[in-house]
């Protein structure tokens, strides 16, 4: 995969089917900081980085946002 794939960014649907996740749990684990923070794109739009969404998924219970 290239940098540019790697590197896009997911919205909410496609993050939500690839964690099994709800919307809520999603927003719930970001606030405690147990998830990979959302992007603000626009007043009404956010997505995650495609590598963080990976790194989570690849390991949850381990994953902690760069510092």
């Amino acid at each position: 995969m290239t940098g540019e794939q790697r590197n896009r960014l997911v919205r909410l649907p496609e993050v939500k089917d690839r964690t099994g996740l709800s919307r809520t749990s999603i927003y719930r684990k970001m606030e405690a900081g147990e998830f990979p923070q959302a992007i603000k794109l626009s007043t009404n739009a956010v997505a995650w980085r495609e590598t963080e969404l990976e790194q989570w998924i690849a390991a949850p219970m381990e994953w902690q946002a760069a510092a």
